[in-house]
């Protein structure tokens, strides 16, 4: 069981038979009464993102969620196809499920893949990627006063913001919770 006082982003609860992950959680005390806590939750198997008040102190189930290393092998249109690196087992997946995961996705990458009671549920992503600048303006020089960005398109197609002396051809190294631009290597 897991308490409002334990809750952190990503854990994943049982509420009302469905799977729940949680994106956000803020802790709201009035003058009066006790407190509360107000948490958006996304439904894992859906995809639906609400908005839920409890009570402080309230208990749910935490959800036992396996994970398994994997390696994306490629993808096929709308299918990704991925291989477990233990047993060899390939499986696959469709873009949809993984929503924002499929940018950062790169041939050969390792992953973890979840499941809950033998059902996949999708992939986690590890913190950072690196990936390679297929397409980018050119930077020119000029009020930089304010860190001025320009727009990069990376190889899997995912498109993020960096800043000027980025090239076509530099590796970047980005973070996945965000999307946004780390370092150049």
């Amino acid at each position: 069981m897991i308490s409002t006082g334990e809750l952190r982003k990503g854990v994943v609860i049982e509420l009302d038979g469905d799977l729940w992950q949680i994106l956000d959680y803020h802790h709201i005390k009035m003058g009066r009464g006790s407190a509360q806590v107000r948490i958006k939750l996304r439904n894992v198997k859906k995809g639906s993102t609400v908005e839920k008040s409890f009570q402080a102190g309230d208990r749910w189930p935490r959800a036992q969620i396996d994970r398994r290393p994997v390696q994306f092998l490629y993808r096929d249109g709308d299918d990704l196809h991925f291989m477990e690196t233990e047993s060899y087992e390939q499986f696959s997946l469709r873009a949809e499920t993984l929503d924002d995961v499929v940018g950062f996705l790169k041939e050969g990458m390792t992953l973890d893949r979840t499941s809950y009671q033998g059902d996949t549920l999708g992939v986690e992503l590890p913190v950072t990627v690196d990936l390679l600048v297929s397409e980018t303006e050119p930077g020119f020089a000029g009020d930089t006063a304010q860190g001025a960005r320009k727009n990069a398109t990376l190889e899997t197609g995912l498109v993020v913001s960096v800043p000027l002396f980025v090239n076509a051809g530099d590796t970047l190294r980005i973070d996945t919770r965000t999307g946004e631009y780390q370092t150049r290597l």
